[in-house]
């Protein structure tokens, strides 16, 4: 049966188009994969997107009846469905996972609110920002310090194989100018952005909802596109305190 994405040209979105992209370049036979964009204005909060993701985030997935909400579950059943190198089966599993966790409960959400901080939220004085962003910043560092102590090891994050846990850290750390969160103190770490980003897989996974010539820079219409699309999910007026 067909893959049903739900989607948007997010970090967490392009984790899984990228990851569809390397399952193809790993010669997998996928099913008709669909993509359906979803516009963060508002289309997340719809009963039709409800129904697959009660959490109203992107990305979502249904593949064989089973709806999949959660941008690094949906790698693991990916993964799991479509057996690679990407995500390892057995002992070898374990190499991997808790790294995709660790994105998922430390890259993503202390990047994600340095950007917001940094670029979107249009609702708090600059006094304001002030420690939120001086405190994401720093556990930035300390994130791309353990990040690093990984990279001395070998060329990925898990080994010397490109894994989920590359995907999923590599499409929030790929954004580190955008966030104003400094990588060029690192070179391992810089190094390893530019060897993921050369991947053909990568390539056309972060094609996704982007212009052809604005994949690794942002025009001033984008900027401005993105500052207004994350001040309506990041600022305090936006939130909602109800899930219906």
């Amino acid at each position: 049966m067909a893959i049903d994405l739900y989607t948007a040209a997010t970090p967490n979105g392009w984790k899984v188009t990228v990851m569809v992209e390397e399952l193809r370049e790993a010669g997998v036979d996928l099913p008709e994969v669909k993509l359906h964009t979803v516009s963060l204005g508002g289309d997340q909060f719809t009963p039709e997107f409800m129904a697959i993701c009660p959490n109203q985030k992107i990305p979502a997935m249904v593949h064989d009846g089973r709806a999949i909400m959660e941008s690094c579950a949906i790698l693991q059943y990916l993964g799991e469905t479509f057996p690679t190198e990407l995500f390892p089966l057995g002992e070898r599993r374990w190499d991997v996972i808790p790294w995709l966790y660790w994105q998922a409960a430390n890259i993503g959400p202390i990047f994600g609110n340095k950007l917001s901080y940094t670029r979107y939220i249009n609702d708090a004085t600059d006094e304001q920002k002030a420690h939120p962003l001086e405190r994401f910043g720093k556990e930035a560092q300390r994130l791309l310090a353990v990040l690093d102590n990984q990279l001395a090891k070998h060329d990925y994050l898990c080994g010397d194989t490109f894994t989920v846990a590359d995907i999923a850290t590599w499409c929030w750390v790929r954004s580190w100018k955008w966030a104003k969160i400094d990588i060029t103190g690192r070179p391992r770490v810089m190094e390893w952005v530019r060897r993921c980003r050369a991947r053909p897989g990568v390539e056309r996974g972060i094609s996704f909802g982007v212009p052809k010539d604005e994949i690794d820079r942002f025009s001033q219409a984008r900027r401005a596109q993105y500052r207004q699309g994350g001040a309506g999910i990041a600022s305090n007026w936006a939130l909602r305190d109800d899930a219906t």
